[in-house]
Parts: structure tokens; sequence; C-alpha cells
């Protein structure tokens, strides 16, 4: 396959044409992609990162490995991807925290997300929901409000660790609402949940996948949803928007890249796929059950979003005052 290979480059040399990245392009894949998912095994960005390359790899008979690469708030699976060869076959599943919150929150990032990554896809938003304990009177977004108002930095609110989507969105929300609730970080939504469901949180801040559950059992009081419409698997929940907050909107999202120099035929080829992938009705309801609307795009578009959120995550990082432990 190499002397192939060698041959397409020579005929393209002789042709004039400088490189053989063209033919390159053509002949991708011939072996296993592999899918660097910064964080472990089972949580919400691997999920989408498995049915959403499943479903590709079915279509095109590719193949895909997913390699989780959990560490330093998703930062060590993201630098390892930005340094890696920009031949398409390593990619990586971005999201909100490491690609628009973490280039403020750390100070040392080892990565660029502009200059070292080649955005090819959004896959899928993810909504957060404000929950309250059932332990507390609140039943409504405007209670928090109320009590907060009458009692500053008392109410308090845990997100799943500092500087997390929802960390932050909660910090948006007290600014939208100006009041002041105590945040109280956990190391990990399953720690903040224990905390919620006992009474000892008032309110609390994840992603609708984390929560779905305990909302649908009644353990928790789900007050409001933070994206700009309601959320199919809880109709009944409004929106912050809709409750007085208008243009209230943040989300979580989940994309595909690759290393900054990757051939644009292959970025578009994924691309492509990708996008044909997220329009199957199967796999529309995979990403829902689990909290997430699917996304798609050109790369130009994710490009754009990448680039609106990173300063206004960071802004928020920086006026909040907030530091990684």
């Amino acid at each position: 396959m190499q002397g192939i290979q060698a041959l397409r480059c020579f005929s393209l040399a002789l042709a004039g044409v400088g490189t053989c990245t063209l033919a390159a392009a053509q002949a991708w894949p011939e072996k296993p992609i592999r899918i660097v998912v910064p964080f472990p095994p089972g949580g919400g960005t691997d999920i989408i990162a498995r049915e959403t390359s499943q479903r590709v790899a079915k279509a095109t008979g590719w193949v895909f490995v997913i390699d989780n690469r959990p560490g330093a708030g998703g930062n060590l699976g993201v630098d390892a991807v930005a340094k890696a060869p920009a031949d398409g076959y390593t990619l990586v599943i971005g999201q909100t925290s490491n690609l628009a919150i973490n280039p403020t929150l750390y100070p040392k990032l080892p990565y660029d997300p502009q200059k070292d990554l080649a955005p090819v896809v959004l896959l899928a938003h993810a909504p957060l929901v404000m929950v309250a304990s059932m332990a507390t009177p609140y039943k409504t977004l405007a209670d928090v409000v109320k009590t907060a108002k009458a009692k500053p930095g008392q109410l308090n609110f845990a997100s799943p660790g500092n500087g997390t989507v929802a960390h932050l969105t909660g910090e948006l929300f007290q600014r939208a609402a100006d009041i002041k609730m105590q945040h109280v970080p956990y190391k990990g939504a399953a720690a903040a949940m224990t905390d919620v469901l006992s009474g000892q949180v008032d309110v609390y801040m994840s992603s609708v996948p984390t929560l779905l559950g305990q909302v649908k059992q009644g353990k928790v009081r789900a007050l409001a949803v933070t994206s700009a419409k309601r959320v199919d698997d809880l109709p009944d929940v409004p929106t912050i928007a809709e409750s007085g907050y208008k243009g209230f909107d943040a989300r979580s999202w989940f994309g595909l890249l690759a290393p900054a120099a990757t051939p644009k035929p292959v970025i578009a080829r994924l691309n492509a796929e990708f996008n044909k992938a997220l329009q199957l009705p199967e796999l529309n309801r995979r990403l829902q059950d689990e909290g997430a609307e699917p996304a798609g795009g050109t790369p130009e578009q994710f490009t754009a979003l990448i680039r609106d959120d990173m300063p206004r995550w960071g802004r928020v990082v920086q006026e909040s005052n907030i530091k990684v432990e």
C-alpha cells in the first residue's frame, strides 16, 4: 500500500502538484482512526463519542478506536491530539470546558484551541438544569431568587467542580438575577448528588443527563433548564429565559477536532459522514435519551462557536475570580 501511495505522490509531482496531500486524502483512511475522549468512560462526552462514531463506522466501514485519556479538566487528552501527527488518524472530542473555559481558567494551558486544533463538526449541545433539594421549600426559580435577595450569600448552590460549565452557568445566573449564592464545588457529580439528596445542599446545577433520573423519580425538584428552549425529556420545566431572564442561554457543547494541519479533504470527509450520522433518527433518539441535542454543521460554524464562546466564558472566569484547585 505504501508503494501505491508513493506512485500517487510521484504522479502528482510530475503533474505539477507540489505535495502528495491530495493522494493521501483520497487513500484515507487506510487504518483505524483513534478518537481521544479526554474524560473517563461512561460520561456524557464518552457516550457522544461512541454513539456517533459507531453510526459512522456502520455506514462507511471505517474503524474507530475510542481512547479515554482523562486528567487536568480534559487538558491532557486535548493536548495529546494537538501534538499528534496531522494525518487524520487521531481526533479528539472537545467540549465547552477544555476549549472555551480552560484557556482562561488555566494560566499555562499547553495548547491553543484556535491555533493547534482544526474543528471538524459540532456533534451535540447539552443543556443544564437547576434543581432544588426536596428538603427545601423552593418550588420555582422565583422562590430561589427571593430567598437569595433576602439572605445574600446564605443560600448555597452546588456544582460538579470549580470552573465547570455548571459552575460558570450558576455564576451567569447570579449576575442575571442580581443575587449572591454560596458556591459549593464538588469533585464530580456523584459526590454532589449525595449531599443534594440528603438536604445538605439547597440548589444544584448540573447537566440534564446527570439529573434526569433523579428528577423523574421525584428525588429532586427541577426548577429551570439553562437552554433557550425547553428540554423534550423535561417538558414541564421552564427555561431560565422564560422565567424572567430574557436571552439567557447556557449549554455545554461537544465536537470533533483534529490536529491543526490535518488535510482539508480529510476534514471535509469526516464532516460529511458525521453530519449524515447526526441525521439518523436512531442516533437522534439515543442522544436525546442522554439529554443531548444533536447538532451538526460545517467546520467553519464550529470554529466560530469556539471563537465566540472563549471570551464569553473567559469573562465569567475573570469576573468571578475563579481559581483551579
